[in-house]
């Protein structure tokens, strides 16, 4: 009965606490868990900083507010004057300061109005998250309760750093970094303690900075704080005094545009976080560059050419250290000429700056020595006819004096003997992504801009082959394993490393060898370099350039590539729209800017190491450039690859029979009958090659005559040759204008065009020449064998087909 009557008597009790102490458990939880995850989710603007934190650039957020992304650090002077100014007590108080609520209610009672709230940072920082909630009591307590609970998981400064970035300064201009930028055209660390003063007053009324509005009473304002700045120990009097002497700004100055085709496309979403965007830019390079660029398309727009772009890019970190996507879009014209066009996105017609690689490869692969000779005479190759921009021809050329005056013939005839398939791989291998049709489709243009590339992804080949070669010896021989990667235009700047592109091993080979690169390089420095420049070598302190131009077809793209071991420098010149113009030429539209630019970066007057361990010393033909064969009477001892190939033993110095007093040829037959022989070494170029050669070279010795009563061993040597049609050609006869159908030119080559030669289709007789041997013919759909023999009783044929009209 004892035990039952407490039981009775205590449960009031009992339930009462039970019930408090639900309630204190919920409240508790309710103030743990009050607090969101983010307190702000205004859009932000779109904001580049170069790799030193200066501002590039920005664009006004989707609200219209100029709103920064928030600052993790406020500076030291802002935030002596803000807390000073706005909430003296802050680093001392959790969330609340009662003082000062105290202090605020006495006020606005004696007022009989509201004329402080008594508000800290903390609860400032509350209210701007609540966006505007009406100014109540009850509003307030919500406003203390969360203040508190920040103060419980963030830190002071971390507080600060809120209220700095998302309190009103003015207008549409919201937080700390977008008001110094827009006010005082710097970054909130650069600002003066008279600026600084300034902002601190601007977010409690921030009307006051209107031109016309108040603005004594912001000076006052600004002074006052100023001084009360030197009480607290914060500045000295004299500081002070300089500081009241420091006008107000008249009004919001426009946010710097250095790199407005970046902003744009990172604007549309180019990249998934809009927040600060460290790029790897150099903010001094970036301006310099724009207006040389800008003065450049200002210099060509009298031919009618209105867009360039550019990128300068390190070669030792793949940073791009200046962009320039086209001329400035904010200049007149600027719909009339697309220069909001970011060119070095856009795919173009290469021109010929593919050359060099193709040179690169075949040396890599052994097939190609940098003296050897290659042909340049008048070609054919199905429908196809490549001409050199001269329209002259050499007959034949050394491959490196080939690429240095990129010539076309000799590039499409060695791509002919490398294969296209395989060219088109190595240019993947080395970082070419926009070659978006099978090899079979561009076929021997690959070479001659028949392929699309960007700007960036030239810039990146070249910097690859510049950085294989720069680390040859560094690494022992060995290579990076992504040696050809994307330039780098973006910096994680909390971890201070570049976010692509990172070092990722070593392996023994590479798309392109360190001896190719550095013979390819060799070659590229031999360009004549433009105008004024012309004459560099003469210079003691002129620097080294390796560089390549190119120009498509029409007349649409002006390229010029540069490089040295620290940087390359990479050149679009042209029009958006793709029109083409006759001055438009790589090395009068694209190079003097390429040369322009690189007056800007230091000068190390450094060139790349020679890679000798993937190269050897070996005895050379003087006049062929191929490895000395026995009858080569001349040699030289040249450093080549050493992935030379056996086949390129000389084959142009043959052993003949003279006669020792007529000095004429003779042949075994006739050498006792007439005088002894002595065998002597020629240099014989094949008949077509020697046709342009010796017009270009006097000193080439033709074959002597024949002795009278000597014949001619045929076949022995090569007497004609077949300049069109190629072996198995498949040609197709087109209809003239006139609705007939038309004829093909076949030529011949004679190693001595005096001679009479006889023509024979299909073992029928359809005519003679001589001096030129061209005959034009009308052969009917099917195989055919054209036969020549000439009048000495050399003979020369050649099998091809006639495609019907169906057929094509």
């Amino acid at each position: 009965m004892k035990l039952s009557f407490l039981i009775k008597t205590h449960r009031p009790k009992l339930r009462r606490r039970y019930l408090l102490g639900i309630v204190g458990l919920i409240a508790i939880g309710t103030y743990l868990f009050s607090l969101p995850k983010a307190f702000f989710h205004d859009p932000e603007s779109t904001v580049l900083l170069d790799k030193n934190g200066e501002l590039l650039g920005a664009r006004i957020a989707e609200d219209g507010q100029w709103r920064f992304p928030e600052i993790k650090k406020v500076p030291d002077k802002f935030a002596s004057a803000i807390v000073l100014f706005e909430d003296k007590r802050f680093y001392s108080h959790p969330g609340v300061d009662l003082l000062a609520m105290g202090r605020a209610l006495r006020l606005n009672f004696q007022k009989g109005k509201i004329v402080s709230g008594g508000s800290t940072i903390s609860m400032q920082v509350i209210r701007l998250a609540r966006k505007g909630k009406p100014r109540t009591v009850w509003e307030k307590v919500v406003e203390v309760w969360l203040a508190t609970r920040m103060e419980l998981s963030y830190s002071k400064p971390e507080i600060l750093a809120m209220y700095a970035s998302h309190a009103p300064f003015g207008g549409n201009i919201v937080g700390l970094e977008a008001a110094a930028w827009k006010y005082f055209s710097r970054s909130p660390e650069n600002l003066s303690w008279s600026e600084s003063a300034m902002l601190a007053v601007l977010p409690n009324a921030p009307g006051l900075i209107h031109p016309g509005k108040n603005r004594n009473l912001l000076l006052q304002k600004r002074n006052q704080l100023l001084d009360r700045l030197v009480e607290k120990g914060k500045l000295d009097q004299n500081t002070a005094f300089l500081a009241k002497s420091e006008p107000l700004p008249e009004k919001p100055t426009p946010i710097p545009q250095h790199i407005p085709h970046l902003l744009d496309y990172v604007q549309k979403g180019a990249l998934a976080d809009t927040k600060h965007t460290y790029t790897t830019l150099d903010i001094h390079l970036q301006k310099e560059a724009s207006k040389r660029v800008e003065n450049h398309v200002y210099g060509l727009a009298s031919k009618g050419i209105n867009n360039a772009a550019a990128i300068i890019t390190e070669v030792e970190t793949g940073d791009i250290l200046a962009y320039v996507g086209n001329v400035s879009p904010f200049q007149e014209g600027a719909e009339t000429h697309s220069y909001g066009v970011d060119i070095t996105q856009a795919r173009r017609s290469s021109g010929s700056i593919l050359k060099p690689v193709l040179y690169a490869a075949m040396i890599q692969s052994g097939e190609l020595l940098p003296e050897m000779l290659v042909p340049d005479i008048p070609s054919q190759y199905g429908g196809y006819t490549p001409l050199n921009y001269s329209l002259t021809y050499d007959g034949a050329i050394p491959a490196w004096k080939a690429l240095a005056r990129s010539l076309n013939i000799p590039t499409v005839h060695l791509l002919s003997r490398h294969g296209v398939s395989k060219f088109y791989a190595e240019l993947q291998q080395c970082g070419i992504t926009t070659l978006h049709r099978r090899p079979q489709e561009y076929g021997l243009t690959l070479a001659l801009g028949g392929a699309e590339v960007t700007l960036v992804e030239l810039a990146a080949m070249y910097a690859g082959m510049a950085r294989n070669l720069k680390h040859f010896s560094h690494y022992k021989g060995k290579y990076e394993e992504n040696a050809f990667r994307p330039i780098n235009l973006w910096r994680d700047k909390s971890k201070g490393k570049l976010n692509p592109g990172e070092f990722s091993g070593l392996v023994n080979q590479q798309a392109l060898s360190a001896a190719a690169t550095w013979f390819t390089f060799e070659a590229m420095l031999e360009l004549t370099r433009p105008e004024t420049d012309q004459f560099w070598k003469q210079y003691q302190s002129s620097r080294k350039i390796a560089w390549k131009t190119g120009t498509s077809f029409g007349f649409r793209d002006a390229w010029a590539v540069g490089l040295t071991p620290e940087y390359v420098v990479s050149v679009w010149v042209g029009n958006a729209d793709g029109e083409g113009r006759p001055g438009l030429i790589g090395a009068q539209a694209a190079a003097p800017l390429m040369f322009s630019l690189f007056q800007m970066l230091p000068d190390r007057r450094q060139w790349f190491q020679a890679p000798l361990d993937e190269m050897q010393q070996i005895a050379t033909c003087r006049k062929s450039g191929h490895l000395a064969g026995r009858f080569c009477p001349e040699a030289d001892t040249s450093w080549v690859q050493t992935t030379i190939q056996e086949q390129v033993t000389c084959p142009y110095h043959k052993k003949i029979l003279l006669g020792k007093k007529s000095g004429l040829q003779v042949n075994r037959d006739c050498i006792d009958q007439l005088e002894e022989a002595i065998t002597v070494p020629w240099f014989i170029l094949p008949p077509a090659w020697e046709k342009y050669y010796k017009r270009r070279h006097p000193d080439y010795l033709l074959l002597p005559a024949w002795t009278p009563g000597c014949k001619s061993e045929v076949g022995d040597l090569q007497m004609m040759q077949w300049m069109y049609p190629r072996i198995n050609s498949s040609i197709y006869i087109p209809v003239e204008l006139d609705g007939k159908l038309g004829k093909v030119v076949f030529e011949l080559a004679h190693r001595q065009d005096e001679r009479t030669v006889f023509w024979h289709l299909d073992e029928a007789f359809v005519g003679q020449t001589t001096g030129i041997h061209k005959l034009s013919l009308q052969p009917n759909p099917g195989d055919h064998t054209l036969t020549v023999v000439d009048d000495l009783g050399n003979s020369l044929s050649r099998e091809f087909t006639i495609l019907s009209r169906e057929a094509d």
